[in-house]
């Protein structure tokens, strides 16, 4: 595969910004290569396509069917694995938080919960650390909550709501909208 300069320089930003968001660069750049192909890749075809190690493409697929990102596709008469992942953002995006409330928040919402259980009952008592263990709990559940109901939301719904952005604060009480400024 042939990459254009504008598919180079978008491959080479998502990697980059993968490692802003956590993510191994490759890693960031397989599933960018992916995502313009209009077709399904062997591990070979992103290899030679992006000058890396075979070894590094198959680590970084792995992680990347880990986060349930990518598919594998079966071809008749070929042993090899064909590689796709959704050309659609708003099922990538929702993909993408759904592993994060997996991996981070919900284990984060249980520590806090213990914590605020533990630190209801420290001697000496320390309220205002209870309190604010507490506040973080609560506002992490309430966060999941939002979470959990927006997620059942079909994406064009999802992307509905977002096209109406700051316009809702219109339909705002005033003296919230001065809040919000």
């Amino acid at each position: 595969m042939t990459l254009s300069n504008s598919m180079q320089e978008f491959i080479l930003h998502w990697g980059e910004m993968g490692t802003r968001w956590g993510v191994n660069r490759t890693v960031a750049q397989v599933h960018a290569l992916l995502y313009l192909s209009p077709e399904p890749l062997t591990a070979e075809d992103i290899s030679d396509a992006l000058s890396v190690a075979r070894s590094n493409v198959s680590t970084s697929l792995k992680e990347l069917q880990n986060w349930d990102l990518v598919q594998i596709e079966s071809r008749m008469g070929d042993r090899r694995d064909y590689f796709r992942t959704s050309s659609d953002v708003w099922t990538l995006f929702l993909t993408v938080v759904e592993q994060r409330v997996e991996r981070e928040i919900l284990p984060t919402m249980t520590m806090l919960q213990r914590l605020v259980n533990e630190a209801r009952t420290e001697r000496p008592a320390q309220p205002i650390v209870a309190a604010r263990i507490n506040a973080m709990h609560l506002f992490l559940e309430e966060l999941h909550g939002w979470y959990a109901q927006v997620k059942k939301l079909p994406p064009a719904t999802l992307h509905s709501i977002i096209s109406i952005g700051s316009g809702i604060t219109r339909m705002l009480p005033k003296a919230r909208r001065r809040r919000l400024d």
